[in-house]
This record gives C-alpha cells, structure tokens and sequence, in this order.
C-alpha cells in the first residue's frame, strides 16, 4: 500500500487516507470523536502511527500538522463578542402555487430544493436567489425533497411514489418508484449502495436501486403510519421511526428487523443514528425523549422527560455527545448523551419549538419556533445570540451550511431566507 495523500474532516472530526493498493485508489477514514481541546497532539500522532501503517517516519511531522489545525477548527468559537452575526442575503419567493411542504439544501449551501402543495419541486441557485429549475410529473403534493452528493433531488409524494431528478438539463425525472398504498412521507438515499428507502402511510418502508427505480424489498412489521427513516454507516441498516411508537433496525442483507425499540406510549415525531451508529435518538408526542445503545437493544439507555409537553423534534451533535430536542413547551434543550443530564436550556421562543439544528461545529444550535423565528443560540450557557427575524408565519425548518457561513430558514409564509454570515469589523 501507498499513501497518496491525506486530509481533514472537520465534522466530525476525522482524518481520510487516500491510498493505492494493486493499482487501484482508496480511502481509509480514521475518526477522531474524542479529540478533545488538551489533547496532545504529537502523542495523538504518534499512536496514530504506531497503528496505521500508511504512517511512515517521514509523514509524521505532516500529521501532526494537520491534528494540529483539526484540533484548532474544532475548538474554535467563530463567534467573538457579537462582531460577526448573520443578515438575510436573498429571500427566495417560492413561486409555488401552495404552500410549501418541505426543504432541503446542499452540503454548502449553494443549492435549495423546496417541495409544495402544487406537486412540484423547485431548484433554487440560493447565492443569486433565482430559480433553476421546476421538477414536475408528480400527480399530488410533493411532501418530502433531499438533495444528494451526486447531483440529483429525491422527492417523496401524496401520489404513492417516489422520484430521483438530475439536478442537469432541466431536472430530468432518471427514475420512478412505485408500489406503496398510501402517501410517501420520509425518504433517503445510501451513496455507497445505491439504495433509497422510502416510507409511507400505508404502514411500510420499500428499498428502491437509486439507479433503476426498482423495488428491491418490502420492510414490514409496523402497526402504524412509518414516519422517518435513516440509513445506517455503509448502507448495512435502516431504522424506521412509526406512529406505533416504535423505532425498528432493519438489516437490509436480509430484509429482517433485528431489533424493536419499545418504550414510548405515544407517536414517534424522530428518530436518528448518531454519527457512528452506535446509539439511536428518539423523541415522541408522549413528552419524551429515550437515547439508546445499538450493541444492547433489549432497554434504553436514558430516558429524557425533563419538558413539560410534546417533544417534536431531536438530534445528535456531530460527535455523538450531546442531542438537542425541541419541545412544544416553548423550549429547546441540550442533553449529555452518557449520562442523559440537562446541559443547557433555551426558553426564549414564545411558541412551540419544532426543529433543531446543530451548528457543524456543535458551539451553536439553530432552533426554529411557530413565533415566526429562528434562534441561534450558545450551547454551553443557553444564551440566545441573534434572533433571526423577518418571516411572517411558522418557520418549519431552518439548515446551516457544512462550514457555518450561511443559515437557511423556511416558512409557512412561502419563503425561504438565506441567511449569510456578516462581520462588523469588515463591513
């Protein structure tokens, strides 16, 4: 083996080798979740090395460069004193016909997808706010959208399919995926397999190829409406979050459910892997929240009750310590995942907060609130840093870009707000 080069992955934190073997090219990534802010880098590089054989005598002093500048990313607060805060760029006029559904953005925020009532798809250009392109051949409302690596919009429907679109020539439809009963309302796609999952009313999730739109397998086992859905690392697992108050780990090889996470008494509203799918988040109507170990499925870990009304929404941070939950209490939480205490709470929203987002870096949290805004808020202390104001109805979502430079935010107004980063100091 041959080592070409080498690079960083800032969030989570990580290292990719790139190396060729028998001619050919390929990567090997090393995480590095416990890296933390006294970490000593050259006995970091050091035991690296020791245990990577791609590390030679000669590349040492380059990695400990490069631990040296993720340690410094990630430990970095990009926030100093109010100088730097975020302004709306471009407020993008849907130019749907009703109300829009749902929203999705690219790793770097140049590209927008937003799905409607009109059964249509836009593709919005978010640095200049103009619409590309319209997507069209959906026969209800276009109730789902994720935008992927490759350059293409998956669209999960009312009309009982699901649509992959290149994003090239147009938006031309590659494929069509049928076959469930009722309304598509989650849908994903694995990169390394090709595959997409969707989920639907009708009580199922089906694995489609990405490529051809054919079924490949019919997940059963839920007795309530599948609402979310999400891969696993490497496309070897789905899970499927229900209004049977379940969550089930599915093992797409074999197309059986290996476990059945029981526990909430009400509807599922979330449910994700963290970053390494080693524990499973959930939150639920029931007022709720569980965290629980992949390895030992047989109970949860912790159970977070500490709102006082539904819990709406959840997430991991991007190194699997910390999840943020948004409640109908008015309320956004940080909890610690090992031990499942309150870290910080966010209680400036007047209305019911219903998403939550993670700043990459995991200093800040977005939070969007039916009050008709977004908070950014400081994870440690709970402190609302800017309200990001201007939408005239429920912000139903709100996103940030991979290097934290530009936020994006939707509304039941219609709109959808780029939000870009701006400094005092140089403006």
């Amino acid at each position: 083996m041959k080592l070409n080069k080498f690079y960083i992955r800032y969030y989570p934190p990580g290292i990719v080798f790139e190396y060729q073997k028998q001619r050919k090219i390929k990567q090997k990534i090393l995480d590095l979740f416990d890296i933390e802010q006294e970490t000593n880098v050259k006995a970091l590089a050091a035991r690296i090395a020791s245990d990577e054989p791609l590390i030679t005598p000669k590349i040492l002093p380059q990695l400990e460069t490069i631990l040296q500048k993720l340690k410094d990313k990630t430990f970095f607060k990009n926030w100093n004193n109010f100088l730097d805060f975020f302004q709306v760029d471009k407020t993008l006029s849907s130019g749907h016909l009703l109300p829009i559904t749902n929203v999705s953005v690219d790793k770097f925020g140049d590209i927008c997808a937003t799905g409607s009532y009109d059964r249509t798809c836009k593709i919005w250009n978010t640095r200049t706010g103009m619409e590309t392109s319209t997507l069209v051949g959906h026969e209800n409302a276009v109730y789902v959208v994720s935008l992927d690596i490759a350059g293409r919009v998956l669209t999960g429907s009312f009309d009982k399919t699901a649509r992959m679109w290149s994003l090239d020539d147009g938006g031309e439809c590659l494929c069509t995926m049928r076959g469930h009963s009722a309304e598509v309302v989650a849908v994903a796609v694995d990169q390394s397999t090709q595959t997409v999952a969707t989920s639907s009313m009708d009580q199922t999730t089906k694995l489609f190829s990405a490529v051809t739109g054919q079924n490949v397998v019919t997940l059963r086992g839920h007795t309530g409406e599948v609402v979310v859905n999400q891969f696993g690392s490497g496309g070897s697992t789905v899970i499927t979050g229900s209004f049977d108050n379940t969550i089930k780990i599915w093992d797409i090889r074999t197309a059986r459910c290996i476990a059945t996470l029981n526990g909430h008494t009400a509807e599922l509203t979330a449910c994700h892997y963290d970053f390494g799918c080693r524990a499973i988040a959930s939150s639920s109507l029931d007022g709720t929240a569980k965290l629980w170990d992949v390895r030992r499925t047989d109970s949860c870990r912790h159970t977070i009750a500490g709102h006082t009304d539904e819990v709406l929404d959840i997430c991991f941070d991007s190194v699997g310590r910390r999840v943020a939950t948004a409640s109908s209490d008015c309320s956004a939480c940080i909890w610690d995942v090992s031990s499942g205490d309150l870290i910080s709470a966010m209680i400036e929203h007047t209305k019911e907060v219903t998403k939550v987002f993670w700043e990459p870096a995991g200093h800040h949290l977005l939070t969007a609130s039916q009050d008709h805004s977004s908070m950014f808020w400081d994870t440690e202390t709970g402190e609302c840093l800017q309200e990001l104001k201007g939408h005239t109805d429920h912000v139903f979502s709100v996103v940030m870009s991979y290097f934290g430079d530009t936020i994006l935010t939707a509304s039941k107004d219609n709109t959808c707000c780029v939000w870009k980063q701006f400094n005092s100091k140089n403006n």
